[in-house]
């Protein structure tokens, strides 16, 4: 029997995710990402695909990086304007009833305490739906409206989300017992006192006294998410994540991280099947052969280079408008995100200033781009979980919601027919989605769980 496959639609709330130019498309709505009505019709049409999630991306600063400010980013819509990410959920949960939603927050610049409740209401609203996306932000302009000089190192900001999750595991695994709410009217008891728990943590980074504030949810801990592929970034992961978000060159440097992952999860006690493995995923799908190229041509009038480029500065610390075009582009250790530093200068020739640019003037300059019929889909999309141990992808879109609209009435079934792709949804959590009903919690090997209270003795 295949592996079934786990897919998310890779969204955000604003103008210009990652399709940087498809603002302009005549068949593009991203402007409504202001109407709650988008949202609310975007979940319906994704729980129809039988998709797992919606995975919201964030950015907590403005991509100021390239040219030395935020003036391309903000012409070009590049993740700016953008809204909070949070406050679609609890609409789109409304209408359906199998989505889940995984929402980005950064572990920088929050802190634990009022986190924790977020997360705990959004779990209870949407009946253990709900993830979240540890990042560790990367823009200075982020740090500075966080009133800081400049940004904290790379490394030291995850030591800071350790200690963020341990805080956070304290507050949903053990604050409260499973059977503090009693709601005993005769007594006039709704929770029992003695089963709420301080958790009195204090540490480098944070005091938390407690307690929680909110009431065990149905998954306490939302299903952990992470982004990253740094050596850090993965060390982090493989203690942490359920699912991990990765990008690679190659297909071997993707089959390799994910080997990495899987050795440092077991080596933290942890079960590493317990740790799905995704990547970005872009399609272009026709009926025809014709039909799709076409359309991807039409995409391919659209596509901002410039956006691309201001995209980049911010996320790698490269602004390549001040290199010489003929240079070589070389990697450098920065603070701001290692994996997309690491994207031109890694894993395969060296590539001249001149040469990246041309490639980021390019619809298909992932690697998991594909174009043609469902069928052609298909077969791309086996060959990748064949080749690197891949879970699944976060599909993203060109047009909105246009894209998603093909991918669910065109690649889904595909999937179905070759047994890669569920037709049905099993469970009620989205732990259970990813690990398998019954499934809930934390798995007891998940370092999360050692916050756990041993139940009263009777």
């Amino acid at each position: 029997m295949k592996k079934q496959i786990h897919l998310n639609a890779f969204e955000m709330n604003c103008v210009g995710h990652i399709s940087h130019g498809l603002w302009t498309h005549p068949e593009n709505n991203r402007h409504r990402y202001t109407d709650l009505t988008y949202w609310t019709e975007l979940a319906q049409l994704l729980e129809y695909g039988k998709f797992d999630a919606i995975f919201l991306a964030d950015v907590v600063g403005v991509y100021d990086v390239y040219k030395g400010g935020p003036e391309t980013a903000i012409r070009e819509a590049v993740q700016i304007p953008v809204n909070d990410p949070l406050l679609l959920v609890p609409a789109m949960a409304l209408v359906t009833r199998h989505l889940a939603f995984a929402v980005t927050v950064s572990a920088t610049y929050e802190h634990p305490w009022g986190h924790a409740r977020r997360m705990s209401t959004l779990d209870h609203l949407t009946n253990g739906r709900v993830a979240w996306n540890v990042v560790t932000s990367y823009l200075p302009s982020a740090a500075r409206n966080y009133g800081l000089d400049r940004m904290i190192r790379h490394d030291e900001r995850y030591e800071i989300a350790d200690e963020f999750m341990e805080v956070s595991y304290k507050l949903w695994e053990g604050s409260w017992d499973d059977d503090a709410v009693v709601r005993d009217v005769d007594r006039r008891v709704y929770t029992e006192p003695s089963r709420v728990h301080e958790i009195n943590h204090a540490g480098q980074y944070f005091t938390v006294p407690g307690p929680h504030l909110s009431e065990p949810s149905p998954q306490r801990t939302p299903v952990i998410y992470q982004a990253g592929t740094s050596t850090r970034g993965r060390q982090f992961a493989a203690r942490h994540a359920e699912a991990i978000f990765l990008n690679a060159p190659s297909i071997e440097v993707m089959r390799e991280h994910i080997q990495d992952i899987r050795r440092q999860a077991e080596g933290f006690g942890r079960n590493p099947d317990h740790v799905k493995m995704l990547t970005g995923l872009n399609v272009v799908v026709g009926r025809t052969r014709e039909e799709a190229q076409e359309k991807a041509e039409e995409y391919r009038r659209h596509w901002s280079r410039e956006g691309v480029l201001t995209h980049y500065a911010g996320s790698s610390g490269f602004d390549l408008s001040t290199y010489d075009p003929d240079e070589y582009l070389e990697y450098r250790d920065t603070d701001h995100q290692r994996t997309a530093a690491a994207r031109y200068t890694t894993g395969g020739p060296k590539r001249t200033v001149r040469e990246v640019i041309e490639a980021m003037g390019k619809l298909d300059r992932g690697y998991y781009f594909a174009v043609g019929t469902p069928e052609e889909i298909g077969d791309k999309i086996e060959h990748w979980v064949e080749a690197t141990g891949l879970d699944g992808f976060n599909v993203g879109q060109f047009v909105s919601p246009g894209s998603f609209r093909d991918f669910v009435e065109l690649v889904v079934p595909e999937l179905q027919r070759r047994g890669l792709y569920r037709t049905e949804y099993e469970g009620t959590t989205f732990r259970e989605r990813l690990l398998g009903p019954g499934q809930s919690r934390l798995p007891a090997s998940h370092p999360g769980a050692r916050f756990r209270r041993a139940p009263a003795a009777v």
